[in-house]
């Protein structure tokens, strides 16, 4: 048992063990007054049948715990402001009746004028159809009669219904309350390691599938709580990390105390037991990336405008902005970082975490209060985002035209103009590439350094750039068609491999360090992992391309009951269970209905991506220099980032 000392998180109360407890009450150890506490848990409680009643800033609405809201009125005001004009920055602040940055709920169209206050029509969703509301804050259901209309309801199919079960079954209490669902809860698992303990990362697509549930209260716990874990006293060997890290994961354990009393306290783990002693960079990521997501599906934007909310917010964004050494915009990081958290070969920059930021970047742009303490983070922010969208766009992609210019390279070119500007040796580009990637597809490599490209194609890094538009609509349409092109390889029989190809033979010895979990087309190798299938679906929606979403969720529809919906997958085409997978992996179990739930709602997967910002192309870093010396490199590049 760790020391107390590590512990942020406690309560005490005989009561614990009962998860249908509602107990209000949860004071913390360390920090946080049992008044903070009262308030987090009362704020926004889900009563056990389902309804909930919330009215965020005069919004007025509910659920009634089946995804379907009602929404009475939406008021949105988009309001421009320059901080610098010869920085090309731009700051938007969306209010209501003075800025107190809230978000529309409902938004069909939005006209591009500055001074424009848009009022949108009430929209009124009820399990007989849609109306019209009174304008009015709460929504008075007997004022609705004969205005429904007869509505479609989706049945859940059995698999659905398992799954819910399942995930319901991981569902974790602390004090009381759900905070989240454990790694896996596999019956048969001797050992579990950190499999019990709840992960920032796994949790999202948990987290997801509630939301569009409309089951928010154990999303708004998961983002309370773990933001009161956040940033904690070591990792290894004393080492005391950047304030504002997020911790990989948590257990909730149970301290005894005298005679029939009990403590639950929350044990984070921040990398200083995980294989390898890595800290997680993804973990701040993902937990802004799902703050912003339960506000768009909730309408609860008030939690994200509470100052301890708006502090860690800050506190994430000040440690990955940090000035260091790094020349490049691109996150800096090292192996295991992410979810491949085991020696793969991405130290560097990995195309993962960069589109992970780039979507962080651009959530907290819209959810940070702009005041004058967070002006100067807002300015960096949009010139990080600038930068980052030009750099990924410009060096990271590949296609056929691409491979060519990069076949013909010069070398040891010294000068502002160069075009081999990473000094890239033709001889890297691999004798599998030439052959595999089509004509019309294209994709982002998944790592750059200098003299080193990583041609490999990474799923989740290239999902997400397109799920938050880091590539261009040109760059993301040809994604999903080299996915197509080659679902051979990169479906099989099970959706997705995590990248391809794998490292084989020597290969495979001299990067992984031989490896046995990581040997070829297993596991992070080159293995299939089922949870990859909301995100897969979400980029596929974006671009509608909805029938190949479908494709790949009646493929997993069809197997991952029948196999006890495991971690990954093995073999090239992913036929066979992963030799070391958990069997009922809950962000497996999540994934899909995630992705169910996606496609059944079209308006709110549209609340999850982003499309083209044109403004952000307009920024440009290199304006504020002074000095003569400086020469943007976007005026030299041969690729045009508009389109």
């Amino acid at each position: 048992m760790k020391s107390t000392s590590k512990i942020l998180s406690s309560c005490r109360n005989s009561q614990f063990f009962n998860p249908n407890s509602q107990t209000q009450a949860h004071p913390f150890r360390v920090l946080v007054s049992a008044r903070f506490i009262r308030n987090t848990h009362m704020a926004f409680r889900f009563p056990s049948s389902g309804f909930y009643q919330s009215k965020p800033n005069g919004i007025g609405g509910f659920s009634n715990g089946r995804g379907i809201y009602i929404v009475s009125r939406v008021l949105s005001t988009a309001v421009e402001t320059r901080v610098n004009e010869n920085s090309f920055e731009r700051i938007y602040v969306q209010g209501n009746n003075g800025g107190t940055n809230v978000k529309p709920l409902v938004v069909e169209r939005i006209d591009k004028d500055e001074n424009m206050v848009a009022e949108e029509g009430s929209r009124i969703e009820v399990d007989g159809g849609v109306g019209v509301g009174d304008g009015g804050g709460d929504v008075n259901l007997r004022n609705l009669e004969g205005l429904i209309e007869p509505k479609v309801v989706v049945e859940e199919s059995e698999v659905e219904k398992e799954a819910w079960r399942l995930l319901r079954e991981a569902v974790v209490y602390y004090c009381g309350s759900p905070v989240g669902t454990v790694a896996a809860n596999d019956p048969g698992d001797k050992q579990p390691l950190n499999y019990d303990q709840v992960f920032i990362r796994d949790f999202v697509p948990s987290a997801l599938a509630f939301l569009l549930k409309g089951e928010g209260e154990i999303v708004r716990n998961f983002l309370l709580h773990t933001l009161q874990l956040q940033s904690w006293e070591k990792t290894v060997d004393c080492y005391s990390p950047g304030q504002g890290l997020m911790p990989a994961s948590f257990k909730v354990r149970t301290v005894p105390l005298e005679e029939n009393k009990y403590e639950e306290v929350l044990d984070p783990d921040f990398g200083e037991s995980a294989i390898g002693r890595v800290a997680p960079v993804d973990s701040g990521l993902w937990w802004i990336i799902l703050l912003r997501a339960y506000g768009k599906l909730t309408g609860d934007y008030a939690l994200q405008e509470r100052v301890d909310v708006q502090t860690g917010l800050k506190m994430i964004l000040n440690l990955c902005l940090t000035d260091g050494f790094d020349m490049f915009p691109s996150l800096l990081v090292t192996d295991g970082s992410c979810m491949i958290d085991r020696r793969m070969g991405i130290h560097g920059h990995p195309l993962e975490i960069q589109a992970l930021f780039y979507s962080a970047l651009r959530c907290s742009r819209e959810m940070l209060a702009v005041n004058d303490g967070s002006k100067n983070l807002v300015r960096a922010i949009n010139n990080r985002l600038s930068a980052l969208s030009f750099h990924i766009r410009e060096y990271y992609w590949v296609d056929m035209k691409k491979i060519n210019e990069i076949y013909r390279y010069k070398t040891e070119e010294y000068s502002m103009d160069a075009t081999n500007k990473f000094n890239i040796y033709p001889e890297q580009i691999p004798s599998w590439l030439m052959d595999w990637i089509p004509e019309e597809g294209g994709y982002m490599m998944g790592n750059l350094q200098p003299a080193h490209m990583d041609f490999r194609f990474f799923t989740l890094g290239n999902l997400w750039s397109i799920v938050s538009s880091l590539g261009t609509p040109r760059q993301n349409t040809a994604m999903l068609n080299l996915i197509e092109a080659k679902w051979d390889d990169l479906v099989g029989h099970m959706p997705l491999k995590i990248c391809y190809p794998a490292f084989e033979f020597e290969e495979w010895r001299i990067i992984t360090g031989s490896d046995p979990k990581n040997t070829p087309w297993s596991y992070h190798n080159g293995g299939s992992w089922p949870t990859l299938l909301w995100q897969f679906t979400l980029a596929c929606m974006k671009m509608g391309r909805f029938e190949l979403a479908q494709k790949a969720v009646d493929l997993a529809e069809k197997r991952l009951p029948v196999d006890h919906w495991p971690e990954y997958y093995d073999t090239q085409t992913g036929r066979f269970i992963g030799k070391q997978a958990r069997h009922f992996q809950t962000w497996t179990v999540a994934g899909f209905l995630a992705s169910k739930l996606l496609l059944q709602n079209p308006e709110m997967a549209s609340m999850l991506f982003w499309e083209e910002d044109y403004e952000l192309l307009e920024i440009c870093v290199c304006a504020l220099s002074k000095s003569g010396r400086k020469k943007c490199s976007r005026f030299a590049a041969k690729s045009q980032i508009l389109v």
